[in-house]
């Protein structure tokens, strides 16, 4: 489905928003929203001019088409990433997710979890930026809004004309299958919205030879309701140092233990939905606006003691190493790299959203 691009997501009109947006940020008291004032107008003094995030559900008609044209418009770019590194890569989308899909034994359960994705998000929303005309910041979905569970399935996200389209139609379980979601209610391809007619590329699991097939969604609103909630998220916030705050957010590697990644993961992907295959997550669109939560997750939890949470970082450099006995603890002097898509950057450079490489704020913080 190809949506009709709005005109004021160009010309006179965003050089209007520009304008507002520059004069809102050159004030010189700080944002009420975080919870650090000093140290907000301290980091501030790197980024001038940051672009501001903000809840899908609050963008204007216009905006949210603007976004989702991007999104379409970087579906049909070409590829970048060799031939030799990711054979089925067609487009720049592609790009992201074999990045994604060639990584993630090193990216997830590690220390750098959290700056590995959040530069990912930050450089696929500067993607839609620098190559798709795209003039406002990466939405996030502040899943929250839709608890309890019986509201899940009604989020604005789920939108077949004003958000990313709905679930598949119930695909019955596979007995070989062992990773079961509890609460699963779909399975097959998406059938409304903007991406009803994607192509997924990349995947199942580990492969990045091209395996063209459908958008899938296999929502859950029982593990979402478990694991989106208010509740879970402030037990996410309340933890004292970044090693246990990372732990709570990504959780165990069993659906009796997840967190918040986990539980909107497995909350729209379900058993056969691209968002519940660890690799090729990113496959959905809806992964972008699930991880700039976390993100804004993981900067509200900065926000609290912001001197010292910047450089708050831990965790094991190997793939559930919490022992220590493969590789030892991530520093803030450690390299991650996204291919072809961004430069290489240390997990150092990406602690503070408003300094070196980054420049993103959120409207509203937890």
């Amino acid at each position: 489905m190809a949506l009709r691009l709005p005109r004021r997501c160009g010309g006179a009109i965003a050089l209007l928003l520009l304008v507002l947006h520059f004069a809102m940020f050159v004030r010189t008291s700080p944002s009420p929203n975080h919870r650090d004032p000093a140290n907000y107008q301290y980091v501030r003094s790197t980024c001038r001019n940051p672009i501001v995030r903000k809840e899908w559900r609050t963008l204007s008609k216009t905006e949210q088409l603007c976004y989702l044209n991007a999104v379409q418009c970087f579906l049909k770019k070409p590829a970048i990433t060799p031939k030799s590194v990711a054979p089925g890569a067609v487009s720049r989308y592609d790009d992201m997710v074999a990045t994604h899909v060639a990584q993630t034994f090193s990216i997830h359960y590690v220390g750098h979890f959290l700056p590995w994705h959040r530069w990912y998000t930050a450089t696929y929303e500067n993607a839609l930026r620098n190559e798709c005309g795209y003039t406002g910041a990466q939405p996030y979905w502040d899943w929250t809004l839709d608890m309890p569970a019986a509201k899940f399935t009604s989020a604005p996200v789920f939108d077949a004309i004003y958000g990313f389209g709905g679930n598949g139609p119930l695909i019955p379980v596979n007995a070989s299958n062992p990773f079961e979601v509890p609460g699963r209610t779909g399975g097959g391809c998406v059938e409304d919205g903007p991406f009803k007619n994607m192509t997924v590329r990349m995947g199942p699991q580990g492969s990045v030879s091209g395996n063209p097939r459908c958008l899938a969604r296999d929502l859950s609103p029982y593990f979402a309701g478990r694991y989106l909630g208010m509740n879970q998220t402030q037990l996410t916030l309340a933890q004292p140092d970044f090693g246990w705050f990372d732990k709570v957010v990504e959780g165990g590697p069993s659906f009796d233990a997840s967190g918040v990644h986990g539980g909107g993961h497995y909350g729209v992907g379900g058993t056969y939905g691209q968002m519940g295959d660890l690799y090729a997550s990113p496959s959905d669109p809806i992964f972008f606006m699930h991880h700039a939560n976390l993100d804004r997750v993981w900067w509200s939890w900065q926000a609290r003691d912001l001197t010292k949470r910047l450089t708050d970082i831990s965790g094991p450099v190997n793939l559930m190493d919490y022992s220590n006995t493969m590789g030892g603890n991530v520093t803030l002097g450690f390299p991650m790299t996204l291919g072809v898509n961004a430069k290489n950057v240390t997990v150092g450079d990406t602690m503070n959203i408003m300094a070196g490489v980054l420049c993103y704020d959120y409207d509203v913080l937890y």
